[in-house]
């Protein structure tokens, strides 16, 4: 089975955050499991931080490092997501949660996330 972290889960990862299940950190500090980020988590983390909402413990330059040293491949966004994209129920106003969806349909991964709005849509969706 291969994952989509979303950012939450990917923030959660790098800080050693309690609030993430040890189910979860077993599964992201395997290597031999593919683990995908999308590029959006990573703009949306950069916007996060230039506006203020976002204090990170480490530099933002340092979390492209930890995803390669976690081999947590970065996906960027293409044509096939966005005409998925297009395809949702708009049950989200979050652009950044609907291309992240929309990556996960696409590309038949599992989407590691707390989120229970995500459940509207038809992904596949593991928290535990």
């Amino acid at each position: 089975m291969a994952y989509l972290l979303d950012t939450h889960t990917f923030l959660w990862f790098v800080a050693g955050d309690d609030q993430l299940p040890v189910s979860v950190k077993k599964k992201l500090s395997d290597i031999n499991k593919s683990c995908f980020l999308s590029i959006a988590s990573l703009w949306g983390i950069a916007i996060k931080k230039q506006i203020g909402k976002l204090d990170l413990k480490i530099g933002f330059d340092e979390l492209f490092r930890f995803a390669e040293r976690n081999e947590n491949e970065i996906i960027a966004i293409n044509e096939t997501y966005l005409t998925t994209l297009l395809g949702l129920d708009f049950l989200n106003n979050d652009p950044f949660d609907r291309i992240i969806v929309s990556q996960a349909i696409s590309e038949d991964l599992t989407l590691i996330s707390r989120d229970k709005k995500l459940k509207n849509y038809q992904v596949k969706l593991q928290w535990d």
